[in-house]
């Protein structure tokens, strides 16, 4: 039985978690998304990439539907799977969930994440991105942020104060516009550039999330040195398929944004492919 076409619907909310041996944290991020607005309890879905520890049947304990790839995969398969998942356990002929993507490492934190399901839910948006507060002690550069912010604004005229956060809340539909997902750490910015390009509308939104701070020892700086070749690797595949908006159709759009508000260059239907590729 479908629903009511002419009855407002709330969506409800799929919250999607990838993991990778994080078995100290993921007991408390699966339980404090419990608590989110909208959150249908039964799709929290906790994504273990290959993990060599307890992450899996921790998450399961704690609540969490779980699905294990018993290879590590990547964050964008992760995300895929955990979409999959979302779809399968889905009602047939309800309204599709909203999809909730948080990182594993968030703790208690991920209770905070209701400012980013509201914009989503009232329409306001098709994806909201957290911009989190700056962690003191915070050892990045900046280089892999500048890369990400330069290609986003090129392609889209859009100005991101976050587009590494990978803490988003979009629809179905809009997701299923970005996949298939750039590989590794570039998955966030490719999403951006392919929802945009596509007509969507993106915010940003300030949520007062907190997870483990990335330092300048060795191991911290190799990690943004993968970031950055797997961010411009997507940057490439984007320009190789000349994934862009002509200029002249974003430059309103792109002088007016302000911080927090709404990005949209046109509606999906007001966007002819023409007009989105050289």
């Amino acid at each position: 039985m479908h629903e009511n076409p002419g009855k407002q619907v709330t969506p409800r909310v799929a919250v999607i978690i990838p993991a990778k041996d994080e078995a100290e944290r993921i007991g408390m991020t699966v339980r404090a998304v419990k608590a989110l607005p909208f959150v249908n309890l039964e799709l929290i879905v906790v994504v273990d990439d290959g993990s060599a520890d307890d992450t899996r049947e921790i998450a399961r304990q704690a609540g969490a539907v779980t699905v294990r790839h018993t290879v590590t995969r990547g964050k964008a398969s992760s995300m895929e799977t955990g979409a999959k998942v979302v779809a399968m356990r889905a009602i047939r002929g309800k309204t599709p969930p909203l999809l909730l993507f948080l990182d594993a490492d968030l703790g208690e934190s991920a209770a905070e994440a209701a400012p980013l399901i509201e914009p989503v839910v009232k329409g306001e948006a098709d994806c909201t991105i957290a911009v989190l507060p700056k962690p003191a002690g915070a050892g990045g550069h900046g280089f892999v942020l500048g890369l990400s912010k330069w290609a986003i604004r090129r392609t889209t005229g859009w100005n991101p104060q976050a587009p590494l956060s990978g803490q988003r809340c979009l629809t179905s539909a809009a997701f299923q516009a970005a996949v298939p997902l750039a590989a590794g750490w570039g998955v966030e910015t490719d999403m951006t550039i392919s929802l945009i390009t596509a007509g969507f509308a993106v915010k940003e939104v300030p949520v007062n999330f907190t997870h483990r701070v990335s330092r300048r020892d060795f191991k911290s700086q190799m990690h943004r040195l993968h970031q950055f070749i797997d961010v411009l690797k997507a940057v490439l595949k984007l320009r190789a398929r000349r994934v862009h908006i002509k200029r002249r159709k974003f430059l309103e759009a792109a002088l007016n944004q302000k911080p927090g508000m709404v990005y949209r260059v046109a509606h999906r239907e007001q966007i002819p492919e023409s007009e989105k590729t050289l």
